[in-house]
């Protein structure tokens, strides 16, 4: 250990542990000193502790590459572009995943043996629980671009390294890996990385773009921008969407957008983000089916789409999924059977959800019903029974979170005589054995237990049932519909739910949508009145304008309330239920500073961007920037100021 790094060390413990705190931390950039801390309060770290970097063996390191194997070659295209700038400076780039292993670098070959012992190669562990506070480690811990610099590590063996590290993030919102640029030597002060964190910032916009186009070039992708000179060629958000509506995935400005707008409050990061699945008409003040409208527009005037909440208009650009040949027959040509057919009264989007499941319906794939309590899933599972070519054999509907757990699996699997404390005398058939034939349906599958899910693996598995205390199985054969108002990938996500489980059921999802979003709610309102009920036109406006958190369920309950409350069978706003008595809007409002200051944050990250693009391009000739912008010079530099922009050529400023 040498001088540098005791004091380097004297100063990470005065900073965490010393009485003379205020000035001690002074000159520490808040985010790093947030970072030491977790690394000894977290982590259990001892800043008196120096450990080189720590290289996974060539095994282990292909057990983390292999899941990204695809992601990683297209990372690697723009990590080559990316060296041919920084090579000069003595720069490496590497890429990391989630869990901070360097899964590729590109370097100077003659120094790989001292880029090894600094762990700026393939199968280093770079998180803060292994190597203290570091680019990739950080950057994971706050899903933000940053430079740690010299110092600013936490573990003195790394002081002479400076690194600059971008997250990449998944198209549905996960971080998916860290884009990092290191030095093995820099100049001293921080403020000589400032250029290289933005053309890292660059690069991994451009790597995500060119992920994000090739996982939705089967979709519709949205390009939007706040101005119309760069929605083609640099949008700063990027949406993409299935045939049917709905959002299947977005770039990070975009997810941060669109939380803000919608009101979403920021937690801890998902498995998915929760915008995925938003039907267009959540998002636009259009509907899905007016978007091959832009495809058609000339180009002279800026096409313009509205935002569903706020109002505001944002440049678009759309790209059409390429076109597939055309079956013989499509599926809207083919009737639906008649029990299916009833579910609905004219909704598109119900329509299509319908029309997907009459393709399955005598498959042996099992299905996964989606949607918001009181949507019908039961209504669906039922219909999609009498359907289909199991009408004839029983339909057993069970409601997983309303079994004790103590009865669970008796009442699933059945029993023996004797087999448990209070069992009967008599050997009891299983709801699993009572459905054989026909249709299991499983309501709130996401609350099943654990223990109980490992055995229905095994039904499904081995189509074979053991009754708890029963030494030999019995054969069964059954269709399996489940239902949750969980997402469930986010319950296996946590730990709730098993994987294996989840995708032995999720042959098929069946999505229905809220009542609030069908466009035949005033058909569905006029087929639950009895016959004789008439309803006003003022109480038809208010049911028509109410959320229906509860959906169907709480439609049949509103809608018995007044048949009983009106006088002659014809209903008035009076004789709705007291939460009807005062108009109330459609949907609820998101809070409107949350929503500004996330949209102000994104809005100057972009301006920074693009600023950042002119002045390099320019090679900081800031007279020749401002004119090209047609402002002064002055008025530049505060823009600068104001974005934190400061200039690479170090005493200029």
């Amino acid at each position: 250990m040498n001088q540098y790094q005791r004091d380097h060390i004297a100063t990470v413990v005065e900073t965490l542990y010393g009485k003379n705190q205020g000035l001690a931390v002074m000159h520490i950039d808040p985010v790093i000193r947030d970072s030491w801390q977790r690394c000894v309060n977290s982590h259990g770290l001892d800043p008196f502790r120096m450990q080189e970097a720590q290289i996974l063996s060539a095994s282990e390191l292909h057990t983390h590459r292999e899941p990204l194997d695809e992601f990683c070659q297209f990372a690697h295209h723009g990590m080559t572009q990316l060296y041919q700038q920084i090579a000069p400076a003595g720069y490496v780039v590497l890429l990391a995943n989630a869990e901070g292993v360097t899964l590729d670098y590109i370097g100077d070959k003659n120094a790989a043996v001292r880029l090894r012992r600094a762990g700026l190669f393939p199968g280093a562990q770079w998180t803060e629980a292994q190597a203290g506070t570091c680019a990739v480690g950080t950057a994971l811990a706050t899903g933000r671009a940053l430079t740690v610099h010299q110092h600013d590590h936490f573990d003195a063996t790394h002081i002479p390294l400076t690194c600059s590290a971008v997250p990449l993030f998944d198209s549905t919102g996960p971080l998916k890996a860290i884009l990092d640029i290191s030095a093995l030597r820099s100049p001293q002060p921080k403020e000589s990385q400032y250029l290289t964190l933005q053309i890292a910032r660059m690069a991994a916009w451009q790597i995500e773009q060119a992920w994000f186009s090739h996982r939705h070039h089967h979709h519709w992708v949205l390009k939007l921008s706040l101005t119309s000179s760069f929605v083609d060629v640099s949008p700063d958000f990027m949406l993409a969407f299935d045939a049917s509506g709905c959002l299947t995935g977005h770039n990070h400005r975009a997810q941060r957008m669109l939380e803000a707008e919608m009101g979403f409050v920021p937690g801890a990061p998902q498995a998915t983000s929760p915008l995925i699945g938003l039907r267009f008409e959540q998002i636009f003040q259009q509907p899905f089916d007016r978007l091959p409208g832009y495809l058609s527009m000339d180009g002279r005037q800026p096409a313009l789409i509205a935002l569903l909440n706020s109002g505001r208009a944002l440049c678009i650009s759309v790209v059409a999924p390429p076109q597939r040949p055309r079956a013989p027959l499509h599926p809207s040509s083919t009737p639906l059977p008649e029990a299916l057919a009833a579910l609905n009264s004219g909704d598109a989007t119900l329509q299509r959800q319908l029309q997907r499941a009459a393709r399955l319906l005598d498959s042996a794939i099992n299905l996964v019903v989606q949607g918001e309590t009181g949507t019908g899933k039961e209504y669906f599972a039922k219909a999609f029974h009498q359907a289909s070519e199991r009408r004839a054999m029983p339909f057993v509907a069970v409601n997983c979170a309303a079994i004790p757990a103590t009865l669970i699996e008796s009442e699933l699997f059945g029993a023996m005589p004797g087999s448990f404390s209070g069992a009967s005398s008599k050997p009891k058939r299983g709801l699993i054995q009572e459905a054989s034939g026909g249709t299991l349906f499983l309501d709130e599958i996401g609350d099943m237990p654990l223990e109980m899910q490992s055995r229905l693996l095994r039904v499904l598995a081995e189509h074979e049932v053991l009754p708890v205390g029963a030494s030999r199985p019995i054969a069964v054969d059954i269709r399996v519909i489940c239902a949750s108002h969980y997402q469930l990938e986010q319950r296996v996500a946590a730990g709730h739910f098993r994987a294996d489980l989840y995708y032995r059921l999720n042959g098929a999802q069946i999505s229905l949508p809220p009542l609030r979003e069908r466009s035949d709610l005033d058909v569905v309102i006029e087929r639950m009145l009895s016959g004789t009920a008439v309803l006003a036109a003022d109480a038809r406006q208010r049911l028509l304008q109410h959320h229906w958190p509860g959906n169907l369920r709480e439609l049949r309950n509103v809608l018995d309330y007044a048949q009983q409350m009106a006088d002659q069978h014809h209903i008035g706003v009076y004789d709705l239920p007291d939460s009807f008595q005062h108009p109330r809007a459609l949907l609820p409002q998101p809070p409107t500073v949350q929503r500004q200051r996330v949209a102000e944050d994104v809005a100057s990250e972009i301006e920074a961007e693009r600023l950042m693009q002119a002045l390099t391009a320019a090679q900081w000739n800031r007279t020749a920037v401002a004119r090209q912008m047609g402002i002064s010079r002055m008025t530049l530099y505060r823009h600068m100021r104001r974005l934190g922009i400061r200039s690479p050529l170090l005493g200029e400023e």
